[in-house]
């Protein structure tokens, strides 16, 4: 397996994995692939990286710019993840998370956000931080991770595309 930033042309790859995904998925809202492709026409999409195996793309991990208290302050949010539903429970999302945060750590970032399960993104070092909040959630599966420097603390705000879609 390989993983990679997007390329042109891996768009409709990763609609389709995204979409097969998220059909299976117990949380979902229906709109995770628009999401992706809004923030890729806002050109507020980061990072964006695909695993591929024999040629096909298998997995897709996104972040983005997430404010803070109002403020741009170096923190990212994670997701939507995607793994093609018969290759889950093989390490590809997991691989693309650790990637995507080695990338962001390289990169400079100050810390990542994430909504999701926490039994699964605590093994990459994300908690739950009562300072740190999202709205209409509950605060165990909205979770950070710190890269650098101290957590922030304040309402956290994705970018347009994820309440657009």
């Amino acid at each position: 397996m390989l993983i990679r930033p997007e390329a042109e042309g891996d768009e409709a790859a990763i609609r389709q994995v995204t979409e097969a995904a998220f059909a299976v998925a117990e949380h979902r809202s229906g709109t995770e692939a628009a999401i992706v492709e809004g923030l890729r026409a806002a050109g507020r999409l980061t990072l964006s990286l695909v695993a591929v195996a024999g040629g096909e793309v298998i997995g897709h991990v996104a972040f983005s710019p997430v404010t803070v208290g109002g403020e741009e302050v170096g923190w990212f949010g994670l997701g939507p993840l995607s793994v093609r539903p018969e290759r889950q429970g093989e390490g590809v999302g997991s691989a693309l998370v650790r990637e995507g945060l080695a990338r962001l750590r390289r990169a400079g970032a100050a810390g990542c956000v994430v909504l999701g399960d926490p039994g699964y993104y605590r093994r990459f070092g994300f908690e739950a931080d009562p300072a740190l909040t999202f709205a209409g959630v509950p605060a165990a599966y909205f979770m950070r991770l710190v890269i650098a420097g101290a957590a922030p603390a304040g309402a956290v705000v994705y970018q347009p595309a994820f309440y657009q879609a």
